[in-house]
């Protein structure tokens, strides 16, 4: 039996915000990140569609043991780590195939290692720091890094990428573009000593969508895969569809007299007699306690407010003062579409004063992902 609340995943959806990120692309490759979850719409089964349809070539992962949850699916599709593994990690990340990320000497000399003791070739990928201050080695030593790899009998260049930090901000525009041709720079200068590597890749969403990806031979498609801009001022180069709802139903109605509290803490109450129905969601579940007494929920294709705090498994809503046509067990969407009204992981966002990203990865895992086709 399915929890009252769930989260639709529309895989339809998904697809074509890839097939929206190939227009783009070219003739490159599309890496899609699959970490958090699939920014909390299920790995697994996300991982599993894309390797059936090829809508994407690779994924990417933040975690050894986010790899090893595809690969125990039956996920066979190349597979980056984005971040270096710690030593005791890179055993496990050679035996399941996995491209390991490399930052400097010592990461270099590991990975060689557990290649080695595990008598294969690990493909790499150097990550190369041009300004996130993240992970990464400094542009200066990223000739001398490359050749170490090099001459690693057991690791493979297959890549050398970065992440700009301010790609998505139109306001930022310059800055990047400066950012991104030092990189190709970078990389020619690599490519006149020892010749072509296969990926090439500084293009997350906010890159993919308004900047040139001339010198890149691979782009990450995360949150735009999702059906989300990296950031209002993002250029809405093509259209998205976000791909996740977060649904529930109403559990009880009850009338309230005006100047009565609802809820913890007492912090409201109707002005006026009022309907309340009671919906069995809450921060449990990744419903933001900052919905509280600011939030709004769809029922019956209506808007109506989050009355009082958020609870941890149920939270209420003013109906108003009228006899209500709404009822026990009417379908409520807390993220999504209904009627002609909708509330996205950005109006969410908005409120909780974060991003998109948030709000979908904090989707918690008790509430079942439901996938379909629209």
């Amino acid at each position: 039996m399915l929890y009252a609340t769930q989260a639709p995943v529309d895989l339809a959806a998904l697809r074509r915000n890839l097939l929206a990120v190939r227009s783009l692309a070219g003739e490159r490759q599309v890496l899609l990140a699959v970490k958090g979850n699939a920014y909390g719409h299920g790995a697994v089964d996300v991982a599993l569609m894309v390797q059936r349809s090829g809508c994407a070539d690779r994924l990417a992962v933040a975690t050894v043991p986010e790899a090893s949850e595809l690969r125990e699916a039956g996920v066979t599709l190349p597979i980056l780590k984005l971040s270096h593994c710690f030593a005791e990690e890179l055993p496990q990340a050679v035996r399941m195939e996995l491209s390991l990320t490399v930052v400097d000497e010592t990461t270099i000399r590991q990975a060689q290692a557990a290649a080695e003791a595990a008598g294969v070739t690990t493909p790499v990928h150097l990550k190369v720091d041009t300004g996130m201050r993240r992970i990464g080695a400094e542009p200066e030593e990223a000739a001398e890094l490359v050749r170490l790899v090099d001459d690693s009998p057991n690791l493979h260049l297959e890549g050398i990428f970065t992440h700009p930090p301010v790609s998505d901000m139109a306001d930022c525009h310059d800055w990047t573009v400066a950012e991104l041709q030092g990189f190709r720079e970078l990389v020619a200068g690599i490519e006149a000593e020892r010749g072509p590597i296969e990926l090439v890749h500084g293009a997350p969403s906010g890159v993919i969508l308004g900047h040139d990806l001339t010198g890149m031979t691979l782009v990450r498609a995360g949150v735009m895969a999702y059906g989300y801009y990296p950031d209002a001022s993002t250029p809405h180069t093509v259209p998205l569809e976000p791909v996740m709802s977060l649904v529930s139903r109403v559990s009880f109605i009850k009338r309230v007299d005006a100047g009565e509290t609802v809820g913890y803490g007492r912090t409201w109450a109707p002005s006026r007699p009022s309907w309340i129905a009671t919906v069995p969601v809450g921060y449990a579940d990744g419903f933001s306690r900052a919905n509280s007494n600011a939030g709004t929920m769809l029922i019956g294709g209506k808007a109506y407010p989050v009355a009082g705090r958020v609870c941890m498994d149920q939270t209420m809503v003013d109906l108003g003062p009228d006899d209500p046509t709404v009822q026990v067990g009417d379908e409520v969407v807390l993220m999504g579409a209904q009627g002609d009204e909708r509330i996205t992981a950005d109006d969410l966002a908005r409120i909780m004063g974060t991003i998109s990203y948030e709000v979908t990865c904090l989707i918690t895992p008790r509430v079942p992902r439901v996938y379909y086709d629209s």
